[in-house]
């Protein structure tokens, strides 16, 4: 039995969840860790693709004929479907990680967890194998990733074998209570005791980068805003000082979108 975590600051999450990926990993690549992204995982549904949440782990070996039957699919008082027990276990803010060994041949989760989830309060499920039911999930209102969507039974291919233990996904280590961070353009793992700083300064990253790029749309020259020089960075603190808002920064974020797609 895992021992407990010491709680998260309040507002760590909330911070992790509206920041980018790309400061994200900036400031992890900083503090040494250079792959954390989880490449390869795509959201089931781009507009719901925003969480932050605690690792729930679930790793799966190779199905074995004459272990994992139909018969097994089905819990009972004796079964050993961890599956099922990962999905009642599970707690509101967690993030079920499947390891899956990047096996896509059969699915790892489907609809009907993937909606008890939900509605339990989880914050998204993450797999670098396949999901089942893929455009039913991707019309919950629940972050979903993985790298392929099928038809095929987890039985087929797959067996869980441990839940809460430190596993490989997407060929990044995951442990239990690590967090893990979602946007359109994928998921990133943080080291837990990290979260913190790296929230404070992904967050101010993102805000400094937003301010460039509204001087680059504006027709400055790319070198010397970016990376920013010395005046640049005076002019962003001028601009911070005369009143400029967080919420300012999504906006010229938003705006840049647009323009660009």
């Amino acid at each position: 039995m895992q021992d407990a975590l010491p709680p998260l600051p309040a507002g760590v999450l909330e911070t992790l969840k509206q920041v980018s990926s790309g400061s994200l990993t900036t400031q992890l690549f900083k503090r040494g860790l250079r792959q954390c992204f989880l490449v390869g995982l795509k959201p089931m549904n781009p507009d719901t693709a925003r969480f932050a949440g605690e690792a729930f782990t679930m790793r799966l070996i190779p199905a074995r004929e004459d272990i994992d039957t139909y018969a097994t699919l089905t819990p009972h008082p004796n079964s050993e479907n961890l599956q099922w027990e990962a999905v009642d276990q599970i707690k509101p803010g967690q993030v079920l990680v499947i390891d899956a060994r990047n096996e896509v041949r059969a699915g790892t989760c489907g609809s009907i967890l993937a909606a008890h989830m939900m509605v339990k309060g989880c914050a998204a499920i993450v797999t670098d194998g396949a999901l089942r039911d893929g455009v039913e999930i991707a019309r919950m209102p629940f972050p979903a990733y993985a790298r392929q969507i099928t038809g095929t039974s987890r039985l087929s291919y797959h067996r869980v074998a441990d839940l809460q233990v430190p596993v490989s996904c997407a060929d990044v280590a995951v442990y239990p209570g690590d967090i893990l961070v979602g946007d359109g353009n994928g998921v990133t793992v943080i080291p837990r005791h990290m979260a913190q700083d790296i929230a404070r300064d992904a967050a101010q990253q993102d805000r400094v980068e937003d301010y460039l790029i509204a001087r680059i749309l504006a027709g400055d020259k790319l070198y010397g805003t970016y990376p920013p020089n010395v005046q640049t960075r005076a002019d962003f603190e001028a601009w911070t000082k005369a009143g400029a808002k967080p919420e300012d920064a999504l906006k010229i974020r938003a705006q840049h979108v647009q323009i660009v797609s």
